[in-house]
């Protein structure tokens, strides 16, 4: 069984997405902020004192995109296809981390994360512009349903997952409609129904 440590309330939430679209059986093993993650037995997991980390039998991963892309290969197609497609999904999977998460953190933490004090809305609109900028490129490339054609692959459940927080705390995707049209159908299905009903519980 797959053991998923961190809150719903945080990357783990994109983890046990992945988690619910594979259809494997995973336990999730609370892991607060602050102190618990900086505890000796959870730094053993995630050496950088963040969550998440995961256990897989005796395999030991952090970084939240990499276990995903893990839990994928263990289903295969259509969550991690082959050839040519699993090269795409690498490359959505890097994009994301590299392209869009800065930015929407960025946004994010200016926006609503930090207490109202704390926030810079210089930082909030460089971050909104950001996203704004990997949007356009995102709205050129969604010829399909989804990432890399018409069936959902965890590239989807990857980027997606970066953008929860934009989407869900209604950032402006202006006329982004096939980038909203996909964001809609991602969040909706069945899995991430409920790994949104365990993040909203945390």
């Amino acid at each position: 069984m797959l053991k998923l440590y961190g809150t719903p309330k945080s990357r783990n939430f994109r983890c046990i997405w992945a988690a619910e679209e594979s259809g494997l059986a995973y336990e999730i093993v609370p892991v607060g902020f602050g102190a618990p993650v900086k505890s000796a037995t959870h730094l053993k997991l995630n050496p950088n004192g963040k969550i998440p980390a995961m256990e897989d039998g005796e395999l030991v991963l952090f970084e939240s995109l990499a276990i995903n892309l893990h839990i994928a290969s263990k289903v295969g197609a259509p969550l991690s296809p082959s050839g040519d497609d699993y090269s795409r999904v690498l490359q959505w999977t890097l994009w994301a981390a590299t392209e869009v998460e800065p930015s929407a953190g960025q946004w994010a933490y200016n926006a609503y994360i930090r207490p109202q004090e704390d926030r810079d809305p210089g930082q909030a609109a460089a971050g909104a512009a950001g996203v704004t900028a990997r949007l356009d490129v995102l709205e050129g490339q969604l010829t399909e349903a989804y990432m890399v054609g018409p069936e959902f692959t965890i590239a989807d459940c990857n980027l997606a997952s970066v953008l929860y927080g934009a989407w869900s705390n209604k950032f402006d995707f202006g006329a982004h409609t096939r980038v909203k049209a996909w964001l809609e159908r991602c969040f909706n299905r069945p899995a991430a129904l409920a790994a949104r009903k365990l993040r909203d519980a945390a």
